[in-house]
């Protein structure tokens, strides 16, 4: 009996033992795993989704949201690692509930190594690119007053020279890649933006730009056949995508001009005549600086409001911005209205995606003469602006007309509007095969007012009231559709082909309209036909019509991601070409070699990331040079009238005005690029290129015999020029910790370039004179420039002069025998730039310049000129360079253009304001063009080179460039 009392006892004891036992393990259990959550960011507060957080030394993991945002169950006092692509790994110990912001450094290798870079009808990683491709991405454009979307791309690109030649805001800036290769068609890269080519830079808005693929050798550009020659920019805009977000982006900037020609005050000019006891000098009692009287502060704005929704079947994004940039020069002032619209949707079962976006913009603004620019040089401080009677001060002559007059009696409006539509669909027809199609339509017009009332100086009171019109429109149509097809074979064989068909229609048409001799200047330019003095050649119109057909394939292979090749052709047809030439091919093949990931280089894999060596050649086109119908006999008005004796009416005659070419062609370039990828040390990454283009059949208008032409002049393919040179570009990641970072990057490139030929056994040319010097005093038919066989494009010639005698007149070498004496193309091109990020301030620094190009100084020219005083200015250095010659063009005129410009300085604060309803706030101040440093003499180095005419010309038509201060908002909601 007592042995089963104890047996049950025991059994009792030990059921309320393991049911004790497991209430504790259970409550231990609880209390070890508690959620913890947390927001995973990059070094600039930017949400990171799709993070992967994981329990280490466990499978328990999770992945953050589309805000960055996780929660995961663990014990306390465990350790959390989080990884995402292109940053570093980190750890993190469970030590509360809310571990806060995690921010993730980027691994500068893998990061850059990831990139997905667009090429030309698709994407590829960075680390598969064969060809030469430099990619910047929004981060990396400039910062502050964009008034012109090239601007972003100064000095950030080796080898991408962008001359902003001008301060108008109205102006464009200038791009040029690696060098020109045509004398009379543009030297300008084609630019693509969301996979359709030939797009207007300024249709999309810098604060729209994801990133920007720079396509730089044939090898990758061929894919654009007779319109890639000059290289090719890929542009890449934000679109609708999953989320919901809404942003603002805003700035108040202030700027002045950065520096005037100093020209005598009017207390100089009156110390001059005393001094030099000039009896027959008049002095008008005034005391005006005319650069200022035309100055002002310049104030602009500008605002961009965006909006996105979407989920994972479908979604849109909605843009509205302006711009109002007030010019530093009074009544310059450019408005900038522009929307873009963009919208997704998936459907059969995902298999199937429908694009469709809008960009639009709308600008205006208030063009001049620039012949003011002159006439404030001209004319003597002592003379007031403005009569006692509050009218304008007039002299008498044209070289003394009143600047400000002419400015302020000028009523002038030009409006440009820009459209771009389209709508892609993308079909995958089984696994890795996709189907393509994009339809795209742009449209631009342009229209240009103009009237100068009857009382205004110059034609106005000439004419009795002069009014003009103009109108522009251009439309292009394209159709490009295509197949894809990506396949991984197995481990070590991966695949991607492209084949496709392109379809473009590009019409422009346009008027203008002008009349004189007004009743009334009421109606300024709205009401032409109120001017009764009309002339021949007053209204004309025009119109044209080209179509480009093409048909491209291009073919990826990657063996075991350390060998990789590419080949691409296309063959375009136009109708600018002649009848023998109407279709061309353009092909071109790549290898590369990631030495870096053979086994014999092991050793090396502890300070060698990356070691990736590159070669390609391929064949481009350049179809600009060409216009409508240039193949073809034109006949036009000619000079004469004939009497017609069945209307008893004298008419208009009518000739060849264009001898017909069968045999006109696109301009070719053959390219070699070999190519040098590196990553050393986890920090440092850089690239060096080596390339030689090779330019033939180039354009040109060559004077022909009449006994054999019906028209003296024919526009045929002859010439060849070279460019050949080496770019460098680093960039470094110096200091990565979770409170401060530290980048740097650099840009070097050099580039020659010498014609090679002008003439062959049918059309031939002597060396062609260029750079008019026609308008300076005593220099009528006198040219600075010559484009000549064994010389670059820009290369002045004249005299060189070994200084001043004691006299005061120039010393000529060689008996003032021409030769060249410099040209206008940089040796070198450089570009530089690093940032600080310290918790939530940031600080960026960026620098460009350029070295060994040389400038014809006209403006310098003209003033120094001992006639000058006392009627007309001069120059303050003009009083010390004892001049008393003539006006003689020589290299003393033709100056070191080198320079280095701090483009801007940006210091900005970043805010995490959740707690008010706010993702973020950034507060930022930028300056721009804060210091040159040059040796030029003029008001500034950087003057624009392109066209044959007057590259490299400062000739009174500067308008000065701002010094700009910015204060700017981002709010993320």
């Amino acid at each position: 009996m007592k042995n089963k009392n104890q047996s049950k006892y025991i059994f009792i004891i030990q059921v309320v033992t393991m049911v004790i036992g497991l209430v504790v393990l259970s409550v231990v259990g609880f209390a070890q795993n508690k959620p913890v959550k947390g927001t995973i960011v990059d070094k600039d507060n930017i949400s990171l989704p799709g993070a992967t957080i994981i329990q280490k030394g466990t499978t328990n993991g999770v992945i953050s949201d589309a805000e960055g945002n996780f929660e995961i169950a663990c014990p306390m006092g465990s350790t959390l690692v989080i990884s995402y692509i292109g940053f570093k790994d980190q750890e993190v110990e469970v030590n509360s509930t809310d571990l806060g912001t995690i921010k993730l450094m980027e691994d500068f290798v893998t990061l850059s190594e990831a990139v997905v870079v667009g090429v030309g009808y698709g994407t590829m990683r960075k680390s598969d690119l064969t060809g030469a491709i430099e990619s910047v991405d929004s981060e990396e454009l400039k910062k502050g007053v964009i008034s012109s979307t090239e601007q972003l791309l100064q000095g950030k690109v080796a080898g991408l020279t962008v001359i902003q030649g001008t301060g108008d805001p109205a102006i464009g800036a200038s791009l040029r890649l690696r060098g020109g290769t045509s004398l009379s068609a543009s030297n300008g890269p084609l630019i693509v933006v969301d996979g359709i080519p030939g797009v207007d830079f300024n249709t999309v808005h810098p604060s729209e730009i994801v990133s920007i693929d720079v396509l730089k050798d044939a090898s990758a550009s061929a894919i654009y056949g007779s319109r890639g020659a000059n290289g090719v920019i890929i542009v890449t805009t934000n679109r609708a995508s999953k989320g919901k977000n809404m942003q603002y982006q805003g700035y108040v900037a202030v700027g002045r001009a950065s520096k005037h020609v100093d020209v005598l005050s009017a207390n100089q000019w009156r110390a001059w005549v005393r001094e030099n006891e000039v009896t027959e000098a008049i002095d008008y009692g005034g005391n005006t600086d005319w650069q200022k009287e035309l100055e002002q502060t310049a104030i602009t704005h500008s605002h961009v409001f965006t909006f996105n929704s979407g989920t994972e079947s479908s979604g849109y994004r909605a843009s509205v911005n302006y711009l109002n940039n007030q010019g530093v020069i009074k009544n310059t002032k450019l408005e900038r209205l522009g929307a873009s619209l963009s919208a997704y949707q998936f459907g059969l079962n995902d298999k199937l995606k429908l694009e469709a976006g809008i960009n639009a913009n709308f600008d205006k603004w208030n063009p001049f003469d620039g012949r003011i620019f002159e006439r404030m040089l001209n004319l003597s401080p002592t003379i007031p602006v403005y009569n006692p009677d509050s009218s304008f001060t007039r002299i008498g002559g044209t070289k003394y007309d009143n600047p400000v007059e002419i400015h302020t009696n000028r009523f002038a409006q030009n409006t440009r509007h820009r459209l771009l539509g389209y709508g892609k669909a993308e079909l995958e027809i089984i696994e890795g095969l996709k189907a393509v199609a994009n339809l795209s339509y742009e449209y631009n017009s342009m229209q240009a007012r103009l009237y100068k009332p009857s009382y205004a100086v110059m034609e106005g009171q000439a004419d009795k009231g002069f009014g003009q019109r103009t109108l522009g429109d251009y439309t292009t149509m394209q159709i490009e559709t295509y197949l894809t097809y990506d396949k991984q074979l197995n481990d070590n064989h991966k695949i991607n082909l492209l084949g496709g068909y392109s379809y473009l229609d590009n019409t422009y048409e346009g008027f203008r309209a002008m009349r004189r001799g007004f009743d009334t200047d009421l109606f300024l330019y709205n009401n032409l036909g109120a001017g009764q003095d009309y002339r021949a050649g007053d209204v004309y119109s025009y119109k044209g019509q080209a179509k480009l057909i093409s048909f491209f394939a291009r073919a990826n292979y990657n063996f075991k991601g350390r060998y990789m090749a590419t080949a691409t052709l296309r063959r375009d047809g136009s109708s600018r070409f002649g009848a023998n030439n109407k279709w061309g091919w353009f092909p071109s093949a790549s290898l590369a070699w990631r030495i870096s990931d053979e086994p014999f280089m092991q050793a090396t894999s502890n300070w060698l990331d990356n070691l990736k060596l590159r070669a390609g050649y391929g064949v481009t086109g350049n179809q600009d040079g060409i216009g409508e119908y240039k193949s073809l006999s034109l006949l036009g008005a000619g000079s004469d009238t004939y009497y017609d004796a069945a209307t008893q009416t004298w008419k208009q005659s009518y000739g060849p005005i264009q001898n017909p070419n069968p045999n006109l062609k696109w301009e070719t370039t053959a390219q070699v690029n070999i190519g040098l990828d590196f990553s050393l040390f986890s920090r440092l990454t850089g690239t060096i290129e080596v390339y030689q283009k090779d330019t033939y059949d180039l354009l040109y208008t060559y004077r022909v015999s009449s006994a054999d032409y019906a028209f003296p002049t024919i526009l045929a393919n002859v010439g060849s020029l070279k460019n050949q040179g080496v770019e460098l570009t680093l960039s470094g990641n110096i200091v990565s910790t979770k409170d401060f970072t530290w980048d740097a990057n650099l840009t070097l490139a050099k580039n020659m370039q010498v014609i090679e030929k002008l003439s062959d056994e049918t059309f031939q040319t002597e060396d062609v004179p260029s750079g008019s010097l026609h308008g300076i005093d005593g220099m009528s038919g006198q040219f600075s420039q010559l484009i000549a066989e064994g010389y670059p494009v820009g290369t002045f010639w004249g005299p060189l002069c070994t200084g001043i005698d004691s006299t005061g007149k120039f010393i000529l070498a060689d008996e003032g025998v021409s030769q060249d004496i410099g040209n206008v193309q940089p040796k070198l091109s450089y570009g530089f730039g690093t940032g600080f990020t310290w918790k939530n301030f940031d600080m960026e620094l960026a620098m460009y310049g350029m070295y060994g190009q040389k400038v014809l100084n006209a403006t310098a020219m003209i003033l120094n000129n001992p006639k000058r005083l006392p009627t007309l200015n001069v120059t303050d250095s003009f009083l010390e360079s004892g001049i008393t010659d003539k006006v003689t063009y020589s290299s003393y005129w033709v100056e070191d253009a080198s320079f280095l410009r701090l483009q801007s300085l940006t210091l900005g604060y970043t805010l995490q304001a959740t707690e008010i309803g706010l993702s973020k706030i950034r507060f930022y101040v930028t300056g721009e063009n804060l210091f040159v440093l040059t040796n030029y003499s003029g008001t500034d180095p950087e003057v624009s080179i392109e066209g044959l005419d007057n590259p490299g010309f400062d000739w009174f038509n500067a308008y000065p460039r701002p010094r700009t201060f910015s204060f700017g908002l981002n709010v993320s909601f």
